[in-house]
């Protein structure tokens, strides 16, 4: 059964991409801008390198699997802080659990959360949001379950409707991903919308699984968090987790460090299951981890620079390809009519590598992918390899 859950596996995006741009040149003597993997590349924090050299005599020392409690304590410290939770609302030791980034911890989430079929031999069912980020797929299938594609497009605020899901599949609900900022639309949840999403997971008795990753890449204002809903509604943390990484955050993708919040008998779950199939991180990371989440200055220089680069966005793109300037995130959703042509476009007229939205999508029960007309844009190089690349595309689509 595992050996089929792979195979339904197989059209992983960039794989797809690479076949549908397989044997294609760009343009010759113009530079190419690779802008469809959202990998950061603003410079990493000072005080990364310069935690992990002050703790290089560590690297001889097996690291605590859940994290050490400087770390633990340095992620209550910003949850509390970030999303002004009350004093005591998170307990390091019971609450929070290191992980080896945020994919690593949604993936295990499947093996956490979802259990065998039921009694009249239906599988449970997994929530996700359409669009979606790949491993909300994998932690699905390679665990016998079914996902419901929730529609998360223009008519829905590119935010997927709960209230849309019968209350029959909600009673076969064992997890529900939801992703704010969302990838790739870049829309945020309110508070409004966490709170029912919480009260529909406790009433059906369901897991609440936030991906927050993009949660400090903002531009107006701060993304209220499932952390911060779940206070102000009461009931504690039951039935919710939250997954952050710094990531995004810091620009540090090659440090792999994350955590994982929420429900402490979930948590506890998480630490069991690392304990035996985790990858730890080794203690110069977790020193360096702990210091970053404690410094909140290079956070906000990182969403100064990712600004500027909407600022350029606006002015290149205003009133075009359905722009709009999303509220988190780093990346542009553009609808160009046929997401897999202007892929292709782009990359032999113009030099630009995107990804085609539908590959981030499937199609739902009507046969509709959602994401068919769209390209996704991570808009993670300079401003002004930024300005370049959105000329090349609006010069070559408009």
């Amino acid at each position: 059964m595992h050996n089929d859950a792979l195979d339904a596996l197989t059209d992983y995006p960039f794989d797809r991409l690479r076949a549908l741009l397989g044997g294609l040149d760009g343009p010759a003597g113009i530079k190419p801008v690779i802008m469809s993997l959202g990998e950061p590349q603003h410079p990493s924090p000072a005080i990364l390198a310069e935690t992990v050299v002050a703790h290089a005599g560590d690297w001889n020392r097996y690291p605590p699997v859940a994290g050490t409690p400087e770390l633990l304590g340095a992620i209550t410290d910003w949850l509390t802080r970030r999303y002004g939770l009350p004093d005591s609302f998170i307990a390091p030791g019971e609450n929070v659990v290191a992980v080896s980034g945020t994919r690593e911890a949604l993936y295990m989430a499947g093996d956490i959360c979802i259990p065998g079929a039921g009694d009249d031999g239906a599988p449970p069912l997994v929530l996700i949001p359409n669009p979606f980020y790949q491993v909300y797929v994998g932690a699905t299938l390679m665990r016998r379950a079914e996902p419901l594609y929730m529609p998360a497009t223009k008519a829905t605020g590119f935010l997927p409707d709960f209230t849309a899901v019968s209350a029959d599949d909600l009673r076969r609900t064992a997890l529900a991903f939801l992703c704010s900022p969302a990838n790739p639309q870049g829309t945020i949840a309110d508070l409004d919308y966490l709170k029912a999403a919480i009260t529909m997971a406790r009433e059906y008795d369901f897991v609440l699984a936030a991906d927050e990753c993009y949660a400090e890449i903002y531009d107006a204002e701060a993304p209220p968090g499932l952390l911060q809903a779940a206070a102000e509604l009461g009931g504690g943390l039951d039935n919710i987790l939250v997954f952050h990484s710094l990531s995004k955050r810091s620009s540090a993708p090659g440090l792999r460090a994350g955590f994982v919040a929420g429900d402490p008998d979930l948590i506890q779950h998480f630490k069991t299951l690392r304990n035996y199939g985790g990858a730890t991180l080794p203690i110069p990371i977790l020193a360096a981890a702990a210091a970053l989440w404690r410094d909140d200055t290079h956070a906000e220089s990182n969403r100064a620079l990712y600004r500027q680069k909407f600022d350029l966005a606006d002015q290149i793109l205003q009133g075009q390809l359905g722009y709009y300037r999303p509220g988190g995130g780093f990346y542009l959703w553009l609808d160009v009519g046929d997401g897999e042509d202007a892929a292709r476009r782009l990359w032999c007229e113009a030099g630009v590598r995107v990804i085609p939205g539908g590959y981030l999508a499937r199609a739902g029960a009507d046969g509709i992918n959602p994401g068919a007309p769209y390209i996704r844009i991570a808009l993670v190089q300079t401003p002004d390899e930024i300005g370049d690349a959105l000329s090349r595309i609006r010069d070559c689509l408009v």
